[in-house]
């Protein structure tokens, strides 16, 4: 998502199209991807609280990104409707599982442990998706080494590699996390009932309960900013003519700095409260979007990765471990549903406005070097309303 695909599909899958109009593109599939999953997030939560079937939801839509992004193997060079196809369903899964995935941290952590079990679970996906990601760089860098043709040819492996890798590592759950029992007796039909009511009981406590609005809210706006930075950094870069090589770098840079860091924002979460880590991260980046406006040097990108790696492990795992802390546990799946659901709604607004600001500052004759400037540092804006909403949002234990 954050690497090798959006290289490829302005270099392969849109060769020879206007890097404003492929940017666009991207920017669209991300925004319906995120729509998919804001429209039924929390009704598969409600769901899945209901009928004890958080691991069965993880595993059908874990399985759907995986078969997704093992196709992308097969398509080829300039058919850019199709990899946009698959890329959609990949990112449904992806995002669709990490509902289910976020809801069962509460079963397995102590309450006293939460930011520091949240934080290890990002730093370790940080790293061996780093490792992962490294044994494909080789793979471009150097494809006579594994009996491939070209780097075009390891690219397109390496999404097999990816598929595999994703499943293998999606067992463990499967086999060792146990989930609590919901209603029993509850027949499917009864089971998809019963957990639309429980949505519509949810969606009125959550406006009742005004620190779990704020909180969303706030978080709604700076998630956001942080998703954007992820699916679209790399587009940027080859936007302002950086290298692609140079670029994947960078992406490696973020991974490997992001597993050490995660674990040590877990710690400051631990003795400031998460509150205050989500701040000092949301500040960092404020002052990344507004500084990516200007460079023009991959040595500055790189520190721009290096930076980005310090706080995005951070902020993703003490967002999720205070979400926690002010939610009843008992319909923790369906909260969790409304948490993905605003993080999605989020990733619809953060690309598109990156590709309609794009759009907009090429139509009022601007190179496209400067409308793709412009484009990333619109989500400055998001950072700061999500800071601004933060500040209300309290951190406590839910009460009824």
């Amino acid at each position: 998502m954050a690497g090798f695909f959006p290289l490829f599909f302005k270099g392969f899958w849109s060769s020879g199209v206007d890097t404003t109009i492929s940017t666009a593109r991207l920017g669209m599939a991300n925004s319906i991807s995120g729509l998919f999953i804001a429209i039924f997030a929390p009704l598969l939560g409600a769901i899945a609280d209901r009928g004890s079937s958080k691991k069965k939801f993880l595993f059908f839509f874990a399985y759907l990104g995986i078969v997704m992004t093992m196709g992308l193997f097969f398509v080829g060079e300039g058919n850019w409707p199709m990899a946009v196809f698959l890329y959609i369903f990949a990112a449904i899964g992806f995002s669709g599982g990490n509902i289910f995935y976020d809801s069962l941290i509460i079963f397995v952590s102590p309450k006293n442990k939460i930011d520091i079990v949240s934080a290890f679970g990002f730093s370790l996906g940080y790293l061996g998706g780093g490792i992962l990601f490294a044994i494909n760089v080789l793979m471009t860098l150097r494809p006579e080494i594994f009996g491939l043709e070209n780097a075009a040819s390891a690219i397109k492996v390496s999404f097999i590699m990816v598929g595999l890798w994703w499943s293998i590592f999606s067992l463990p759950v499967f086999f060792f996390v146990k989930e609590p029992e919901g209603q029993k007796g509850l027949s499917r039909g009864k089971t998809i009932t019963a957990g639309y009511h429980q949505l519509i009981g949810t969606f009125k406590q959550i406006r009742l309960h005004k620190n779990i609005f704020i909180f969303l809210l706030a978080y709604w706006f700076y998630i956001d900013g942080v998703d954007t930075i992820i699916r679209m950094a790399v587009d940027y870069g080859i936007s302002i003519g950086l290298d692609h090589y140079q670029l994947i770098i960078a992406i490696l840079i973020t991974q490997f700095i992001g597993f050490p860091a995660a674990i040590c924002f877990g710690i400051i979460g631990q003795k400031t409260g998460a509150k205050t880590a989500i701040f000092i991260a949301i500040f960092v980046y404020l002052c990344i979007s507004i500084w990516a406006f200007f460079i023009n040097h991959i040595s500055e990108f790189y520190t721009l990765a290096f930076i980005i790696g310090l706080v995005q492990g951070g902020i993703q795992a003490l967002s999720r471990s205070f979400f926690t802390r002010i939610i009843p546990k008992e319909n923790a799946a369906e909260y969790f549903g409304f948490f993905n659901m605003v993080g999605k709604f989020g990733v619809i607004i953060g690309p598109m406005l990156i590709g309609l600001t794009g759009i907009f500052f090429k139509y009022m004759g601007m190179s496209s070097e400067i409308s793709s400037r412009a484009s990333i540092s619109s989500i400055a804006i998001l950072f700061i309303i999500g800071g601004i909403l933060l500040c209300y949002a309290k951190e406590s234990e839910f009460k009824t």
